[in-house]
């Protein structure tokens, strides 16, 4: 059951979200008989409303967003200084776990708020409210991609504040944190497209939640975010190297200022394709196609379950 500020600030949400679509289907040029340009302008508007829609409910929710940000910083500072000690005493180990750890922690802060995005989707099926959004002049593919980009600008918001942490760990603050922020607004976007593609095929809140528990917590942890992604044994050096937020982690590790050179006592800590190390380019590739084929397949999935 959601609490009364999440209820008023998806309330407010709502409402600004069925004035926009009701104020397209009003408006000329837009209906079935538009010329290209009239679906296009609607298309966009679609987008824009749907993505104001998870900023509102993201800005409005003062508690969530406490909550959101102290349990990146408790697996930081409780969990990353606990191993740091444990692993201090060995002559190959960093001078610092947390600062290796960190971009799991900033996966963390991204990955809940992204896929509430989805979870979204699920309440709104239930309280009729998604009915009112499919009867708007707009094709299915603006109506899944609003909603994607509102939850990434919210997994933005919420990893925001998880960087500025970054100097505690030993990571400088330098120029190239800005093109952490860029990374992490792509891998916002997927996790929302991957919540999206869960909940067009689950239709119970009940089965989205336990999908996405099911899920998440093994992926974050064959990631690379709390061990190194090379030189694993066997069929566990397979699986990490076949998930795709392992690259992920390793793209946000090797951005980091000071934290991708140092490895883990000197040892390549990224995944290896054979004998070749694929580059951040290639890496935030992986990411993208990610996104685009979640994305994908949810649009289809929705356009012809509902």
């Amino acid at each position: 059951m959601r609490t009364t500020d999440t209820a008023t600030a998806a309330d407010a949400a709502d409402s600004s979200t069925a004035a926009g679509m009701a104020d397209m289907a009003v408006r000329p040029g837009v209906t079935g008989g538009a010329a290209r340009p009239g679906r296009l302008a609607a298309d966009l508007r679609a987008v824009r409303v749907l993505w104001e829609r998870e900023v509102i409910r993201f800005s409005r929710n003062r508690l969530r967003i406490a909550m959101s940000v102290i349990m990146p910083m408790m697996f930081l500072f409780v969990f990353g200084t606990g191993l740091n000690s444990a692993v201090s005493g060995r002559h190959d180990a960093m001078s610092d776990f947390r600062a290796f750890f960190f971009p799991g922690v900033l996966l963390m802060a991204v990955q809940a708020p992204a896929m509430a995005a989805g979870a979204s989707i699920v309440w709104d099926r239930q309280a009729g409210f998604l009915r009112q959004l499919l009867v708007a002049p707009v094709r299915r593919t603006p109506l899944l991609t609003g909603t994607c980009l509102g939850g990434a600008t919210a997994g933005l918001g919420y990893a925001i504040p998880v960087l500025c942490l970054a100097g505690l760990v030993g990571v400088p603050y330098r120029p190239e944190l800005v093109l952490v922020l860029g990374e992490l607004g792509l891998i916002a976007f997927a996790f929302t497209s991957l919540g999206v593609l869960v909940a067009v095929c689950a239709k119970r809140p009940e089965t989205f939640q336990i999908v996405v528990g099911l899920c998440m917590m093994p992926l974050l942890f064959l990631s690379g975010a709390v061990f190194p992604a090379s030189g694993l044994p066997g069929w566990l050096g397979t699986v990490v190297g076949l998930n795709p937020l392992t690259y992920a982690v390793d793209a946000l590790r090797r951005t980091l200022p000071g934290v991708g050179v140092a490895g883990l006592g000197g040892r390549a800590a990224g995944p290896r394709w054979g004998d070749w190390t694929p580059s951040v380019a290639a890496e935030l590739g992986c990411v993208a196609a990610l996104a685009a084929v979640a994305l994908a397949v949810a649009t289809y999935r929705f356009s012809r379950s509902e």
